[in-house]
């Protein structure tokens, strides 16, 4: 298979990036319109997104009811599905979620677990010295399994949910400490760190060993804190907001993928990594499961990061 249109380094090859987390099937209604089993999933999203800078590498399990036309989807974005298993004993993870007016909160109707719940990443021989990685929102002790297999690893974006902050700290807390960079929502922070100031609950979560922390506050943006400084960036103006699940996902997928691009990570390189990642993120929110995501194209990225640039200066 011929490599898909990325946005390439000049002189370089993109480096592998490796996504470790839940293939899934979303049934999703929003105030203006509804989707029934579409492709959704931390790794979904964010592998998709990292296609458009760096060939992602995708571990997960999926059913015996896993579409075709699902996996050529996956493929055709030039994702390596080797770490992608199918157990045929059971349904692909499958959930339900009702979205409020204003897209903040949504509610889980339903959740299926299904094949993931019994889910333990076994990295194939080829993947575990993958430079770039991402650890999806799975269970702090799956992580912490798959930083085990790493031979090497360069840069680790490690992400996380509510449960796991209340169910599993203490394991959540080796992964914080062991990854190099940390992804997580205003509401995830304030759980982590008892500070619902955004900028005192990221500077807390890295007095507490987070090498390096994002902190996205949705449709107003995201902050970065790390050793060299403090970091703010804008949400891009979406006018055609549909579907909200995947953005942050898609954010951090891109922001990885972009990282493989270039291989760098420093403080600047994060900056720019982070613009890209606000450009496709937004481009997730404007159509239901990862439709718009996957057909985008380069030129649309590169255009929303110009604007983003633009709106940004002073």
């Amino acid at each position: 298979m011929t490599s898909p249109t990325r946005i390439k380094v000049p002189g370089r090859t993109a480096d592998p990036v490796l996504v470790v987390g839940s293939v899934a099937y979303d049934s999703i209604i929003t105030p203006h319109a509804s989707g029934e089993r579409i492709l959704g999933g931390s790794a979904a999203y964010a592998c998709l997104a990292a296609s458009y800078f760096a060939p992602p590498r995708i571990v997960g399990v999926v059913g015996h009811d896993f579409r075709d036309r699902d996996r050529a989807k996956l493929a055709k974005r030039g994702i390596d599905l080797d770490g992608l298993a199918t157990d045929p004993s059971g349904r692909t993870f499958a959930w339900r979620g009702r979205y409020h007016e204003n897209y903040n909160r949504r509610d889980t109707e339903d959740l299926q677990l299904n094949v993931f719940e019994q889910f333990k990443p076994l990295l194939p021989d080829a993947h575990r010295a993958t430079p770039y990685v991402m650890l999806g929102n799975i269970r702090p002790d799956l992580q912490l399994r798959v930083l085990d297999q790493l031979t090497a690893p360069r840069f680790v974006l490690a992400d996380t949910i509510d449960i796991w902050i209340e169910t599993q700290r203490e394991a959540l807390g080796e992964v914080m400490r062991r990854a190099d960079l940390l992804v997580v929502n205003d509401t995830e922070s304030a759980k982590l760190t008892g500070e619902s100031n955004v900028i005192v609950a990221g500077q807390r979560l890295r007095a507490h060993g987070c090498r390096t922390v994002i902190i996205k506050k949705g449709e107003h943006g995201a902050v970065l804190f790390h050793e060299e400084g403090l970091f703010t960036l804008p949400a891009f103006p979406v006018t055609e907001l549909r579907d909200p699940t995947g953005a942050g996902d898609s954010f951090a997928g891109a922001l990885l993928g972009h990282l493989a691009a270039t291989g760098k990570t420093d403080f600047a390189t994060l900056r720019q990594a982070m613009v890209y990642g606000t450009a496709v993120a937004s481009l997730t929110v404007e159509a239901f499961s990862t439709d718009r995501l996957a057909k985008a194209g380069c030129r649309e990225i590169r255009a929303r990061r110009k604007a983003l640039l633009r709106m940004m200066k002073v």
